[in-house]
């Protein structure tokens, strides 16, 4: 199974695998992992799963779609040009491996 580093705010780490197919957002909430609050549920409609992307895997991602990209103008904390919305990312083998920055808040 893929899998998916989550670094906190503070600089601490935690990876978890991930199935494919599933969302960045809900690995990190079946994973325990704190800092993603996902309010909608993961519909692309609050922008509480925000998370800065390492840059090295930027290019293997899908390209941002108008309303994620909408959400990312709400961001709690300071929109980047590597932020993107946990609950947009699914999750494949060719992302085994990736690294997500949690921002300091997400509300």
């Amino acid at each position: 199974m893929p899998k998916v580093t989550y670094r906190q705010h503070d600089g601490s780490e935690e990876t978890l695998e991930v199935r494919a197919g599933t969302s960045l957002m809900l690995g990190a909430l079946t994973g325990g992992v704190e800092g993603i609050e996902a309010e909608c549920g993961g519909s692309c409609m609050c922008a509480t799963c925000h998370v800065y992307v390492d840059e090295a895997w930027l290019d293997k991602l899908p390209k941002v779609q108008v309303l994620e990209d909408e959400m990312l103008d709400d961001t709690a904390s300071e929109r980047k040009p590597n932020s993107r919305l946990s609950c947009q990312i699914e999750m494949s083998d060719a992302l085994d491996g990736i690294v997500v920055e949690l921002p300091e808040s997400q509300i």
